[in-house]
């Protein structure tokens, strides 16, 4: 069964070479490609390249329509008519260069007849650096050369060792770029002494060359197998004794520890001779993570060191603390009797904290006193509490871990900026750099001698923060004017940064703004309040964010104009430090409207402008503005009102001016108790048509109308045996006059007829219509005007009272001819057009109802 196998395995192979040659041929069926003197040439040489067709494989059997070109790649070289061709290249690059032959009959069709591949290379050359290491005892042994130059041809690297004994071991490397072999053998330690020799040849088409030999001994080329196994112990948990120990091999006999903290790059070296895998390391720092490599070697001159072991690493047992804390304090009164306490210090660094520290332990007490009144346990870096204003009062804080305390550190609680004598004097905060601030500041003046010590803290403004951003401080000696601060320093953030000068239990400061880093503010302030007071204004507003102030804001700008205005904008500037959030400004007009905004200032540049505000003064316009107007005024009203026509017009004009609201309902004069105690007889009345027709006054010359006072008048008409209607020019007075415009005459008595309150008669007059007769002249005036109360003056279109039971009888006035009436302004009841006569009938009485006048006549 097994031979069966073979021969079926043996069958297949020969049919497939059978292909493969068949394939080959196949692919040079009409004709054949030579090369001499070689496919395989040195650079720079030349070659000779022939093409020759077999056979019966031309285009016809005459030579001149056969056409053999000939190719190198893709790009014609040279062609020629006939049954062969013949070339000679030169120049060919390093590497393979393909050569194809191809048949153009008289069609555009061209035959693939046949091709070659010429390689160019070099010698190979000598290997150089030829060595030999056995990695650990039980390793092989493998050697390493350096080939030279890449010889662009099949080279073949044969490694051969000889030993003791005649004893030969030889292998090749088949790879293209073989600079390494392994031989697989291993030498043994038996005899360590022993020398052995190495040499590497290489060979290609062009030739060969072989290295010089090299001759080493086992120890020379046995590199031991990297440390393992490593593990570290601390006796008594105690950093002072430290044991490291690892696993090695059995011919080790030095070794090399290095070790090194975490966080660090440079290494600590310590070399150790027949250790036996054991060390000890007494210079380790306590709670700090380390890392441990070990290497090993067998001999101290011969051989090599082997690589690094694997990393260790691991963290160092904590000590009691070592070292005090660095502490500061700021007070700050809440009232009269009372003041907040707030203490900060720094942690301690890891070589004096020697482990985690688990918290601070802080002692508050009255010095007076002697005992501790207050005792607290915090992790945090900061403690605040509420002590009494008076007293003396102490503070000690210490550190604690798992292995103990720290010394504490004692400070007195004083006043810090007490004393002014003790203050700096000119401090000032310089940038030094992107994240650093050169702070100086001269000595107090005369209490110079007197400083112990400088203090200079620093904290980042936030302004409107909820909490406090934390502070900084560093100490100085009394020597030293200047301090440079880079303890959370940034860019574009401005900080307030204080001096203390100390001196036993008094202290002085002075303070000053100042950032690293500025440009102009982002944005600016943004108003949210204006309020008056006093005739100027207030403006409130809201501080830019800490982020966007890009520095110390230096000033503020308030701006305004008049609404609507093309005119330049006014403006104030406000110092930080006077005005925070608020100031006045009055030097706005009243009743004006303005718009305002606001801008802030750094050292760079101006900000762009914050929210616009429109604002309009309500306050009281200046005094001096109406004074001397409403005085000549007065003065003028005074002697106009002074003569009596001007006054009674006037007068007038402001009866006829007064709104209809303002008059009385007028009440119907049926229902009035008068009307009742005095019944009438009915009788017709009848108006003469040429009475009614009468002529109205004219505007152009009106006749003076003369009104009797009249304290109470009945509101009726008695039936006049001698009618006489109103002459030109005169009217019905719509008002009361005074005693003062009543126009008598020293010499002429008042009318017999006019109605005053010393008749006795009780009656009430709501119209008394006054006229002349058509026949009348100024001379001769006819029956004195009627007076007509103001309350009983209708407004609009009304009526008239319907009981005529009076009218003064016609008896003309006695008047001085040297008394000039004044000319009164004419008002009527009446409408301008003439009135038509009247003809009705009524009963008893005459009601408003039944009378009513028009604007064009008196009807019934």
């Amino acid at each position: 069964m097994a031979h069966t196998v073979n021969g079926c395995s043996l069958a297949l192979i020969f049919i497939i070479m059978w292909l493969l040659v068949k394939a080959k041929i196949d692919v040079c069926k009409r004709g054949d490609v030579t090369v001499q003197p070689s496919h395989v040439i040195s650079l720079g040489s030349a070659v000779n390249i022939s093409c020759s067709l077999k056979t019966k494989q031309g285009c016809s059997q005459f030579s001149s329509f056969n056409k053999l070109i000939l190719y190198k790649f893709d790009r014609r070289i040279y062609f020629q008519h006939g049954h062969s061709l013949s070339s000679q290249v030169t120049g060919l690059p390093l590497g393979t260069t393909l050569f194809v032959c191809k048949l153009a009959c008289s069609s555009n069709d061209e035959i693939r007849v046949c091709g070659a591949e010429i390689s160019v290379g070099v010698v190979p050359e000598q290997p150089q650096n030829l060595s030999c290491i056995q990695k650990g005892e039980r390793g092989t042994v493998g050697c390493t050369w350096d080939r030279g130059q890449d010889t662009h041809l099949y080279t073949a690297y044969t490694l051969q060792l000889k030993g003791p004994k005649n004893l030969t071991w030889q292998k090749q490397c088949n790879d293209h770029y073989c600079d390494h072999l392994d031989l697989g053998i291993n030498l043994t330690p038996e005899s360590p002494e022993s020398s052995y020799t190495a040499k590497v040849t290489a060979i290609n088409s062009l030739g060969s060359a072989s290295s010089f030999p090299s001759s080493f001994t086992l120890l020379d080329i046995v590199r031991p197998l990297p440390p393992w196994d490593i593990r570290i112990k601390f006796v008594n948990a105690s950093v002072s004794r430290c044991t490291l120990q690892w696993r090695d091999e059995g011919l080790v006999l030095f070794n090399r520890l290095r070790y090194r903290p975490i966080n660090s790059r440079s290494w600590n070296m310590v070399n150790a001779t027949n250790a036996k895998g054991r060390h000890d390391l007494l210079d380790l720092k306590p709670f700090t993570e380390y890392e441990f490599q070990i290497s090993s070697k067998l001999h101290l001159y011969k051989g090599s060191w082997s690589d690094w072991s694997e990393s260790l690493r691991t963290q160092t047992p904590e000590e009691e603390p070592t070292g005090t804390l660095d502490v500061w304090y700021m007070r700050q009164h809440i009232d009269y009797n009372r003041q907040q306490i707030s203490l900060f210090w720094k942690n301690l660094s890891l070589s004096e904290a020697k482990g985690k520290i688990l918290h601070y332990r802080v002692t508050l007490q009255e010095v007076a006193g002697g005992k501790a009144t207050l005792q607290n346990i915090t992790e945090h870096t900061s403690w605040t509490w509420v002590i009494p204003r008076t007293g003396n009062w102490a503070v000690s804080v210490s550190a604690a871990n798992s292995k103990g305390s720290s010394l504490p550190t004692h400070i007195n609680i004083t006043d810090l900026c007490g004393a002014g004598l003790l203050a700096p004097q000119q401090v000032s905060a310089n940038s030094d750099g992107v994240d650093n601030l050169m702070v100086t500041w001269t000595p107090p003046g005369k209490a110079a001698a007197a400083v112990q010590e400088y203090v200079v803290e620093w904290r980042e403004l936030h302004p409107g923060a909820s909490t406090q951003p934390p502070l900084g401080w560093l100490w100085s000696p009394p020597y030293n004017l200047s301090a440079l601060i880079s303890e959370n320093i940034k860019p574009y953030i401005c900080y307030e940064i204080r001096v203390h000068a100390l001196s036993g239990d008094q202290g002085g400061c002075n303070s000053i703004r100042g950032n690293s880093k500025h440009k102009a503010p982002l944005s600016g302030p943004h108003i949210n309040a204006i309020s008056e007071e006093k005739g100027s204004i207030l403006i409130s507003w809201n501080e830019i964010p800490a982020r966007e102030q890009m520095g110390c804001i230096l000033r503020y700008r308030i701006y305004w104009k008049e609404q609507d205005s093309d005119s330049q904008p006014q403006l104030c500037e406000i110092p930080y430090r006077v005005s925070p959030n608020s100031h006045p400004i009055d030097s706005l007009r009243p009743r004006v409207t303005y718009i305002l905004w606001m801008t802030a200032l750094t050292a760079a540049g101006e900000s762009p402008q914050g929210n616009e505000r429109e604002f309009c003064l309500q306050g009281k316009a200046n005094w001096s503005t109406f004074v001397a107007p409403s005085i000549c005024m007065g003065v003028i009203m005074v002697g106009v009102l002074s003569v009596r026509c001007f006054r009674q017009k006037v007068f007038v004009l402001l009866l006829a001016l007064r709104p209809q609201w303002c008059s009385k309902e007028i009440p119907d004069p049926a229902n009035s108790t008068w009307a009742k105690k005095y019944p009438i007889v009915e009788e017709k009345t009848q108006l003469a048509l040429d009475r009614l027709l009468t002529d109205w006054p004219t505007p152009e010359e009106p006749e003076p109308l003369v009104i009797n006072k009249v304290l109470r008048v009945t509101p009726a008409f008695r039936r006049s045996h001698h009618p006489n209607w109103p002459e030109k020019g005169q009217g019905v007075q719509g008002h009361y006059t005074s005693e003062e415009d009543t126009g008598y005459s020293a010499s002429s008595p008042p009318p017999p007829r006019a109605l005053t309150a010393e008749t006795g008669q009780g009656v009430d007059l709501y119209k008394v219509l006054g006229s002349k007769g058509p026949d009348s002249t100024p001379g001769n005036p006819a029956s004195p005007s009627t007076a007509l109360p103001v309350d009983y003056l209708p407004a609009h279109e009304g009526y008239l009272p319907s009981n005529i039971d009076y009218l003064p009888s016609h008896e003309p006035p006695i008047t001085d001819p040297r008394e000039e009436l004044p000319q009164h302004i004419s008002l009527s009841i009446f409408p301008s057009s003439s009135l038509h006569p009247l003809t009705f009938s009524c009963g008893e009485k005459l009601t408003l109802d039944q009378l009513k006048m028009g604007c064009g006549s008196l009807m019934l």
